[in-house]
C-alpha cells in the first residue's frame, strides 16, 4: 500500500483525458504534504491508468494525463 493511494484513487475517479491540481489540493486529498518523494511514487499511478505530466514548481501545481 502506497502514502498516495487515496489520491491515485481519486485520480482514476477523474472522467477527462487531463487536469491539474495544486500541491494544496494534492495534499488534502492525499492527506500528508507533499515532498521530493512524490517524485518517486509518481511511477504508481500507471497501473491506475494515469502518469504525471507536468510538474511546476513555479505554480505549484501537477498536471495528471489519462493514459491512452
Amino acid at each position: 500500500m502506497s502514502k498516495y493511494d487515496s489520491l491515485w484513487k481519486y485520480i482514476q475517479s477523474k472522467e477527462c483525458e487531463s487536469f491539474k491540481m495544486s500541491f494544496a489540493e494534492i495534499e488534502k486529498i492525499a492527506g500528508l504534504p507533499i515532498d521530493h518523494s512524490f517524485l518517486n511514487y509518481k511511477k504508481e499511478l500507471q497501473v491506475y491508468g494515469w502518469k504525471v505530466g507536468k510538474i511546476s514548481l513555479k505554480e505549484q501545481s501537477v498536471v495528471f494525463e489519462k493514459i491512452s
